[in-house]
C-alpha cells in the first residue's frame, strides 16, 4: 500500500472518504482540503446511467454557471469580414478566417473556446482531426455555430461552458476555483446538475445520477449525497 504523504494526511483528517456529504459540506470542504499554491479549479465528477455507445443516451449540453468558472478563457472567431468588429467588440481574443485556419492546420491550438459562423462552417469543417481530439470542434448544439457571434462571445467569457458525457458515462466540468467562495461553487454545481438532469434520455432506464464527485485539481474526491440534492 502506498504511503500517505503529509498533506494527504492532512486533508484525510478533515473529512471521512467513506462518507457521503451534502453539496453545501462538500463545497466548505474542498476548500480545507486543498494545498495546491495555484488557485486549483473545482471539478464535478457525475457518472450517469447512460451507454454513451447509443446515439440516443449520448449526453450533451451548455450551462450557463452563475458565477463563471473564474478562469480567463481564450476565445477565438472564425468568421466573415462583417463580423469581425462585432466579435472584437465582444471580448474575442482572436478574430479572422483563413490565417487562423492556416494556423491551425499548421497545429496551433492555443485557445480554449472557437466560434464560428454556419456559412463558414464548409472551411472549418476540414479542421475537424486537429480540433476534434481536442474538443475545441464548434457545434450548433453548444451554441459555437452561430451568426451571433458577439452574444456568443459574451456568454462563453461571462462563463457559459459545454459539456459531453465520455466513453464511461461521466460527465466531467468545471464550476470554479479554490478562491470562490463555499456558496459560488455550490451555486454553479447545481445549476450543472440541474441542468443534465433535464437531459436524461428517454431510452435510460434506471438510475440516471449513478454518483456524484466534487474535488479540486489536487485534492480527493468528495462522495456528495445525491438526496441532498433536490430536482434529480
Amino acid at each position: 500500500m502506498a504511503k500517505l504523504t503529509k498533506k494527504q494526511k492532512e486533508a484525510l483528517s478533515k473529512y471521512d472518504p467513506s462518507q457521503q456529504y451534502s453539496l453545501e459540506e462538500a463545497s466548505s470542504i474542498v476548500k480545507e482540503i486543498t494545498n495546491a499554491k495555484f488557485d486549483a479549479s473545482v471539478d464535478l465528477d457525475i457518472r450517469l446511467g447512460v451507454d454513451p455507445r447509443k446515439a440516443d443516451q449520448m449526453v450533451r449540453g451548455v450551462v450557463a454557471l452563475p458565477h463563471g468558472t473564474g478562469r480567463e478563457v481564450k476565445v477565438l472567431v472564425l468568421c466573415t469580414p462583417d463580423k469581425e468588429e462585432e466579435a472584437r467588440e465582444a471580448g474575442a481574443d482572436y478574430v479572422g478566417l483563413d490565417d487562423y485556419i492556416a494556423k491551425i492546420e499548421g497545429g496551433w491550438t492555443d485557445v480554449d473556446v472557437i466560434i464560428t459562423m454556419p456559412n463558414v462552417m464548409a472551411k472549418v469543417g476540414r479542421l475537424g482531426r486537429v480540433l476534434g481530439p481536442r474538443g475545441l470542434m464548434p457545434n450548433p448544439k453548444s451554441g459555437t455555430v452561430t451568426l451571433e457571434v458577439g452574444k456568443a462571445v459574451k456568454e462563453v467569457k461571462a462563463g457559459k461552458i459545454d459539456f459531453k458525457v465520455d466513453k464511461f458515462g461521466i460527465i466531467h466540468a468545471s464550476v470554479g476555483r479554490v478562491s470562490f467562495g463555499p456558496d459560488k461553487i455550490q451555486d454553479n454545481a447545481k445549476e450543472l446538475i440541474n441542468t443534465i438532469s433535464k437531459l436524461k434520455p428517454a431510452s435510460s432506464k434506471g438510475t440516471y445520477f449513478r454518483s456524484i464527485h466534487l474535488s479540486s485539481t489536487m485534492s480527493p474526491g468528495i462522495k456528495i449525497d445525491k438526496g441532498s440534492i433536490q430536482g434529480i
